[in-house]
């Protein structure tokens, strides 16, 4: 096999046959290049079958591609190759010993759902409150059990509170009803087969026989499960090959130990690594920015990514007036790039949470920019939102039997679908709105809490009302009771939803539950863009991962957002916010913007961040920067769209703004006035000091 193509690291990756072999892949190192050159040279050069290799990945996708690859080096004698995800390799072994588990051959898999499904019956069974018991959090809890290996009688000794008592009380019943009805769910994958393993050393032995070079792709990403899963497949003849990053390692929160890859060397005593530092992806500006954040982690190995793609542009940070001003920045700089024909698919626009998406998602649409929303839902698209929004157009109108029959059940209620057929029988026998056809059961009890809404929505403003109905309908509490990042996910857009509310305040000047649904409609009323080329792509950094682009934003970055809030207060939750921006960072191929708001409203609130601390991590010398003056505080600032000094403004007064024009001051509050501008404008909020803002 031809390897003059691999650089003297990869190379010797390759060559490392026998033995366990750390290689430690920096982003862009071309990883994947080492793995499948590696079985191929296996094959061809070292003539191991085929059939004893195994190389396991994280997702479907990532092991078809490996596999693909492989058909292209070696032809079809690749496809002999147990290439497979964890889960899919667990299933295998299950398939092929499900007796010896006590399994019959038709045994069935349950999915999500279906693993709900069976956890709700069982709570019900047990007389229990599924409001105050709530089954997804259960579902979690027992998921996170099983792939830490722990047992019901394990967990007993966890069960102190009364709240655990009865987690315990469900995971052994549903344990017991999966294997009474020939089932598994999708953690078993993982566990029966270490317990099959520990039960039947002449059936591990096998699979070891079988295996006898394994290859294990984003060795920092495995859990406790695939980890041992891992050990004792390759313990008897210690061909493993890992391949990773724990500066990549940010999935902690799904159960992910970066330390496995920290302790390999332990692990496996007469262990080989290699650092692959050599990056093919990013300028030689790119990569030494990521060096200079990710060296304050403690928790990680030393290595420092370079290239040969030449020193290429500087990073450019931009610190804008507020989130929209943000928005509007990459928008104008994006539209450069257009015109100086970068194609769409080439620029990425990321940021830490979902929520942060909503003013990209606008702001695109209003310039007209295609876009995709990679990994996520638009945000006026999402299920929670459009819940939020039908409460809101109940309110306004009742005869909304659209936004009714969405809502009566949501949160459940317990009314079923017999009760909302009747009524919508009953209401057209009478020629009525569903709402009014309402007279008595738990119906009568969704009604009033419309009613009770109804009478306050004119004596609270749009955000106060937004709260009052995430509290009365029992949404949010559902959402908090759930304790799972997905519902973490939808509370935090539901939050996010109140910075619309108060920026349509701020900016209108009036308190209009019809004018707002009104603007909201104009902007949901938008086919979500989907998943193809031209497309501009808007993600979280997690969703990012393994992905690359020419022209990169990181919007958001501000203490308090990235890093995250829940991180601050924790050294390693913090760390890895730093791996996360690392990531970040990394994604970029030719440029790279930073970009982030003196002043954002998120979640409802008005909020003053100073810059990420990642940004002050970064060496001066590698980046531009907006700013023409610069503070200790912020050593990147440069322009501003605040004026420094400021200017007293009196009821009366005459201005002259960039945008509306000539109007008079009608209102001074604090760091704010109201100004009177002619039609169409009206009456506006803006900040004092604004730079677009001054006396006539």
């Amino acid at each position: 096999m031809n390897l003059d193509t691999l650089n003297k690291e990869q190379k010797e990756a390759v060559l490392k046959t026998d033995g366990a072999l750390l290689v430690l892949a920096g982003a862009g190192s071309g990883k994947t290049r080492v793995l499948t050159t590696r079985i191929a040279y296996l094959i061809e050069d070292k003539k191991v079958s085929p059939y004893e290799i195994l190389a396991i990945t994280f997702t479907n996708k990532a092991a078809k591609e490996m596999k693909d690859r492989l058909i292209k080096l070696i032809g079809e004698v690749a496809k002999n190759i147990q290439v497979s995800t964890f889960h899919s390799f667990g299933l295998k072994i299950v398939r092929e010993n499900c007796e010896l588990l006590g399994y019959d051959h038709n045994f069935v898999i349950l999915d999500s759902d279906d693993t709900l499904t069976v956890i709700k019956r069982i709570l019900k069974e047990l007389n229990l409150d599924p409001k105050i018991y709530n089954p997804t959090a259960i579902k979690n809890k027992i998921s996170g059990c099983k792939n830490e290996l722990i047992t019901p009688d394990g967990y007993e000794r966890f069960a102190v509170s009364e709240y655990e008592k009865v987690v315990l009380e469900v995971y052994r019943r549903y344990s017991k009803t999966l294997k009474r009805n020939n089932s598994l769910d999708f953690d078993d994958l993982l566990v029966l087969p270490l317990k099959l393993f520990k039960e039947h050393k002449e059936v591990l032995e096998k699979y070891q026989d079988r295996f006898r070079y394994v290859l294990i792709d984003e060795y920092q990403d495995t859990n406790e499960a695939q980890y041992l899963l891992s050990k004792m497949i390759s313990a008897k003849y210690k061909n493993i090959c890992v391949v990773g990053d724990p500066d990549q390692a940010i999935y902690s929160w799904r159960g992910a130990n970066y330390k496995n890859i920290l302790n390999f060397e332990k692990d496996y005593k007469d262990s080989t690594t290699i650092l692959l530092e050599e990056n093919y992806r990013s300028t030689k500006n790119i990569l030494d920015a990521a060096n200079c954040v990710i060296k304050n982690n403690q928790g990680r190995k030393e290595k420092n990514l370079w290239s040969k793609n030449g020193d290429g542009d500087k990073l450019t940070y931009y610190r804008a007036y507020d989130e929209r001003e943000e928005a509007q920045y990459v928008i104008r700089e994006i539209k450069k790039m257009l015109t100086n024909g970068v194609k769409e698919e080439e620029i990425a626009v990321l940021y830490r949470t979902n929520a942060q998406s909503r003013i990209l998602e606008e702001e695109f649409l209003k310039a007209n920019l295609p876009f995709r929303v990679v990994g996520s839902f638009y945000f006026y698209a999402r299920k929670e939102i459009k819940d939020l929004i039908a409460y809101l157009r109940l309110i306004h109108n009742e005869k909304d039997n659209v936004s009714l029959l969405r809502i009566i059940n949501t949160p459940k209620r317990g009314i079923g679908l017999k009760t909302i057929q009747n009524l919508i029988e009953k209401a057209d026998r009478e020629e009525t709105s569903i709402y009014e056809a309402i007279t008595n059961g738990k119906e009568l009890e969704f009604k009033k809490i419309i009613e009770d809404l109804k009478k306050v929505s004119d004596s609270v403003t749009l955000t106060e009302l937004v709260d009052k109905v995430l509290d009365a309908s029992g949404m949010k509490k559902e959402l908090e009771n759930e304790k799972s990042l997905e519902a973490d996910i939808r509370l935090e857009n539901l939050e996010e939803f109140k910075s619309i509310t108060k920026s349509f305040e701020e900016r209108e000047g009036v308190i209009s539950l019809e004018d707002f649904l009104l603007e909201v409609s104009l902007v949901s009323d938008v086919e979500e863009y989907k998943d193809g080329h031209d497309r501009i792509s808007l993600m979280t950094v997690h969703s990012v991962k393994g992905l690359e682009f020419d022209n990169v934003f990181v919007v958001g970055l501000e203490e308090g957002i990235f890093p995250h809030m829940n991180s601050l207060m924790d050294s390693q939750q913090l760390e890895e916010e730093r791996r996360l921006c690392y990531v970040a960072i990394t994604r970029a191929r030719k440029k790279l913007y930073l970009v982030n708001a003196r002043r954002r409203v998120l979640f409802g609130k008005d909020q003053v961040n100073p810059a990420s601390r990642f940004i002050q991590e970064i060496d001066s010398n590698l980046v531009e920067s907006n700013q023409k003056e610069e503070k200790k505080e912020e050593k990147f600032d440069k322009t501003e769209t605040i004026r420094e000094e400021a200017i007293d403004y009196q009821v009366g007064d005459y201005v002259y703004h960039e945008v509306f024009g000539a109007g008079r001051v009608v209102e001074v509050s604090g760091s704010l006035v109201s100004v009177a501008f002619k039609m169409p404008h009206g009456i506006k909020k803006l900040m004092k000091n604004h730079k677009s803002l001054s006396k006539v």
